[in-house]
């Protein structure tokens, strides 16, 4: 017995590795080498580059175990047992579990999360409901009873005279609060799916688990409040721009709300997600589905416009129409069948994941989101239809750590079920297949009586192009910038400039780099300073531009008429006689008035 345990031991060695995410314990031959140590730790942790992290001896990362095919465990002294340390010089190259999802939330930040400034003047705010006097009154009009005292934002009665189906998040606080310790030990948990890391009490799973590092089941309860309680349209325009693309082609869409939020005076402590523009992201779609391009989504530029005009993206939109005969669309989404699908779910609990709520209650510093998910439908009378909803925290909770899955049938979510590589918490409510209607939160769509233009204020003019949109007469190209321009006058350049695609396409032009002085303009735009406005378009950078569109608009004056007074050239002739762009150096046929490769003028 005891000669078969060290013949085992010199063929197997477990060496142990310390990582920020946990212990995990690696099997070793008594003959690998420290190439096949880094190698086994590279597929363990789920390592992109095996050159993007080391091993060490110590906790100090002073004794560094190098990675060589010649030298084996035995030349580092390290035995079977011993710890090994390890040091990622890109903590977000580690994958457990999330890995992707963390990727993509690079992607789509936002920024640097603040506090908005709704939740700072509702936090300071009592919420009371103020009630006049009724006919049970019997006082002075300095007097207050039970018939008239103020209620409580989270009054159950007064929820269900109001017909309010949701609480506000900030009335919950205020529940939270009541009683006489005022909320002292309040805390607000995110719920967790995963196992603790660095629990030493046992082996890691799946060879072990405790009560300690094993994550609570989670009981599917519908959520009693929301964090957004309305979304209004800035105007009709919005919508109706972003539906023009399903209009012109018959695919679906997708696109990024972009607006901030307010204090909704309908509801107690209530927060209004208000839209100003919609920005498309880069994506192939059809009849039935869409397509996001992930790795072509910079934001950088459309954020940058958002927020030094003092907006931010607060949700998506998409939509799912399919037409009939007589300029109808078809019901699809009802309580027969669902409202959102668990795909869809999923991805709302995705980007709820990726714009967390401030919270200093919570322990993390966040808590839920009021990032919200729009869609765009057929109602029951076959006509288009705003609908709007979020995902509760328990769906972002599921989402985050990777534990739902959609089926086939849109209405059910399903589960993971634990493997070697995963453990996943019971989920108590007919889990495979998991009911969509758990995890969803409706929210009221409206538009205002009084509609406001912050963009495209003027109505004669057309818009910009909107970007993305790969079909004829809706490119963003030097052409549409002088069509778009020539709509206003010179005493109009405030009014030109306050487009959202423009803006955004003016920052990522390549013909005249004109970023850092659309940098400059937009604090001037978001304070509506006509004097400035124009003092800006004064600029050397704009000036060239100017200079660009009006000799690419006289070119296209004089072309039109040579055109008229010339219709006996031969085709052939012109043919053979070629210009070269003074921009770009490209050939361009002589029966071109502009260029080919970089649209800018002959001249």
């Amino acid at each position: 017995m005891i000669h078969s345990s060290d013949s085992g031991s010199k063929k197997l060695k477990i060496i142990r590795v310390q990582s920020p995410n946990g212990s995990k314990r690696i099997e070793c031959d008594h003959f690998d080498t420290t190439y096949d140590l880094y190698l086994k730790i590279q597929k363990t942790y789920d390592l992109e580059d095996i050159f993007g992290f080391k091993i060490f001896q110590d906790k100090a990362m002073t004794q560094l175990i190098l990675m060589q095919e010649r030298k084996s465990l035995d030349d580092f002294n390290l035995k079977h047992g011993d710890l090994v340390y390890l040091n990622v010089s890109n903590p977000e190259n580690m994958a457990e579990g999330c890995d992707e999802f963390e990727k993509l939330r690079q992607i789509f930040r936002f920024g640097e999360n603040e506090t908005d400034e709704v939740d700072l003047i509702l936090a300071k705010s009592d919420g009371l409901v103020r009630r006049k006097c009724s006919n049970l009154c019997h006082h002075g009009p300095s007097a207050q009873c039970v018939h008239c005292a103020p209620l409580e934002p989270y009054d159950e009665n007064y929820m269900k005279e109001q017909k309010i189906k949701y609480m506000s998040f900030h009335a919950y606080l205020k529940k939270l609060h009541r009683g006489l310790d005022k909320g002292k030990f309040i805390s607000l948990k995110n719920e967790s799916c995963k196992i603790k890391p660095g629990c030493k009490s046992h082996a890691a799973w799946p060879k072990g688990i405790c009560t300690k590092c094993q994550p609570s089941a989670i009981t599917l309860n519908q959520q009693t409040y929301r964090h957004v309680d309305n979304i209004t349209f800035e105007n009709t325009q919005i919508v109706d721009n972003f539906l023009n693309y399903w209009r012109i082609t018959g695919n679906q869409r997708i696109g990024f709300l972009y607006g901030y939020y307010e204090q909704h005076k309908d509801l107690p402590l209530g927060i209004r997600a208000v839209v100003v523009s919609i920005y498309e992201p880069p994506q192939e779609s059809t009849r039935d589905s869409i397509k996001l391009h992930f790795d072509q989504l910079k934001f950088d530029d459309v954020d940058l416009v958002a927020s030094e005009l003092g907006y931010k993206r607060i949700g998506w939109i998409f939509t799912d129409l399919l037409p009939e005969e007589n300029g109808k669309v078809k019901h699809t989404r009802n309580v027969n069948t669902y409202f959102l699908s668990s795909q869809e779910c999923i991805m709302a609990g995705f980007f709820q994941n990726c714009h967390p709520n401030l919270c200093k209650l919570a322990k993390s510093g966040c808590f839920g989101s009021k990032f919200v998910t729009v869609c765009i439908t057929g109602d029951n009378n076959n006509q288009i239809h705003i609908e709007a909803y979020q995902v509760s925290n328990q769906c972002m909770a599921l989402v985050r750590d990777d534990c739902l899955l959609p089926t086939f049938k849109p209405e059910l979510a399903s589960v993971r079920s634990s493997n070697k590589d995963r453990y996943v918490p019971d989920v108590i409510k007919i889990a495979r297949p998991l009911p969509i209607e758990y995890l969803l939160i409706d929210v009221p769509v409206s538009a205002p009586i009084e509609q406001s233009y912050l963009f495209n204020s003027i109505s004669t003019a057309k818009g910009f192009p909107i970007e993305n949109r790969l079909i004829e007469g809706h490119l963003q190209d030097f052409n549409a910038l002088l069509q778009y321009m020539k709509q206003f006058s010179k005493d109009q350049f405030l009014e030109a400039m306050m487009d959202f695609h423009l803006l955004i396409y003016l920052l990522s032009m390549e013909t005249v780099s004109l970023h850092d002085s659309i940098r400059e303009l937009l604090p001037i735009l978001k304070a509506k300073d006509k004097q400035k406005a124009l003092k800006w378009s004064q600029k050397e950078n704009w000036s060239t531009v100017e200079e660009l569109i009006r000799a690419h608009s006289d070119d296209f004056h004089t072309n039109d008429h040579q055109q008229s007074t010339s219709q006996m050239i031969s085709t052939s002739s012109s043919s053979t006689n070629k210009w070269s762009c003074n921009y770009c150096t490209f050939e361009n046929e002589a029966r071109d008035s502009t260029c080919e490769m970089c649209t800018l003028p002959k001249s």
